[in-house]
């Protein structure tokens, strides 16, 4: 039995090239499953109806529950538990119980440790950071492949599933090309329920889901804020905001000026390309603009027939937030950051 992610990743692995017997040892299921679901026809998983087992264990189970929460933090071993519910008439084995224990509480493995360093046009990782300031926040959208280092970002004043969308799409077009994999932790855009249908099986966003099918990228979910496996784009927000964001707003204000969302998505690509980019990069020791020319010619195709976002847009007045609508003019014009830059 697979999930319906698990059918989109060896349909997604298979158009990446790889091998039957490939993706079958990496997703852990044989090849005849692979083989059966490589069938463009099939765009969801077929589930055998089974009889529901009943368990010697059912009768004890609201207790065990109870027990545990009333216990908690402390950990009841499962020995404990079975000298307890043995006092209420339980004759099963302590490895029955040991067993759904194990998937009651979930396992707990060793910390997953992802290396560092990942292979050229592998890997890219996605978050989202506030950037505070203004009377409204702002979100920077912040995309970081994993091998260059290179990243891209775009501001907007929300964080909805249309103007993610947006955001992945002109990433793509920046960097000419699609990871196999990005990362992402706990955005509701991406995925409803982490461990849906067990430990590490989640059931994502329906939209975001044919997106990434659609682009041939296989979505991965990390636990937030963990270093070891999307700790480059937590970086990259603290340096996006303490680089530019922040420098730049604090200098417009001493004109009395406010940073909006039109100025801010333009001066960030002006940042990237001779800042960001041209830096000598404290794990690589190279410059990401140089790392992202390699990088580029390992990144997959962009489909071969792709409507520019802008002619996707709705009609004025339902614009995706992304692509905000000025009634009036800049709040400044743009010279005013020439001024500041050679005023430094």
């Amino acid at each position: 039995m697979i999930t319906k992610e698990e059918l989109m990743k060896i349909q997604i692995l298979h158009q990446q090239g790889r091998s039957q017997r490939a993706i079958a040892k990496e997703l852990g299921i044989s090849r005849n499953t692979v083989k059966r679901y490589l069938n463009p026809q099939i765009d969801r998983p077929i589930y055998p109806k089974r009889e529901t087992k009943h368990s010697i264990l059912d009768t004890f189970k609201p207790f065990l529950h109870s027990r545990i929460a009333q216990a908690n933090p402390i950990h009841l071993s499962a020995v404990v538990l079975l000298r307890e519910i043995k006092a209420l008439g339980y004759k099963g084995s302590l490895s029955l119980l040991r067993q759904y224990l194990h998937q009651y509480r979930g396992s707990k493995p060793s910390p997953e440790v992802v290396r560092f360093e990942t292979e050229v046009g592998q890997q890219m990782q996605v978050d989202w950071g506030q950037m505070r300031g203004g009377k409204h926040p702002i979100h920077a959208f912040i995309a970081v492949l994993g091998y260059s280092r290179a990243m891209y970002v775009v501001f907007t004043d929300n964080m909805r599933y249309d103007t993610m969308e947006s955001c992945h799409r002109q990433c793509f077009d920046y960097f000419q090309g699609i990871p196999q994999e990005v990362w992402y932790d706990n955005m509701k855009t991406v995925v409803i329920e982490r461990d849906a249908y067990g430990e590490g099986h989640h059931k994502l966003h329906q939209s975001f889901y044919q997106f990434a099918k659609s682009m041939n990228f296989i979505p991965k979910l990390c636990r937030p804020y963990r270093p070891q496996t999307k700790g480059k784009v937590e970086r990259m927000v603290r340096y996006v905001r303490d680089d530019f964001y922040r420098p730049l707003s604090t200098q417009l204000s001493s004109f009395k000026q406010t940073l909006d969302l039109e100025t801010a998505n333009h001066e960030v690509k002006i940042w990237l390309e001779n800042v960001a980019h041209q830096r000598i990069h404290d794990t690589t020791k190279e410059k990401p603009a140089d790392r992202l020319k390699e990088e580029r010619s390992s990144l997959q195709s962009l489909p071969p027939i792709t409507t520019p976002v802008v002619d996707q847009l709705p009609k004025a007045g339902e614009l995706p937030s992304v692509y905000v609508q000025y009634q009036e003019p800049l709040h400044h014009n743009l010279s005013v950051y020439d001024q500041l830059v050679e005023a430094v």
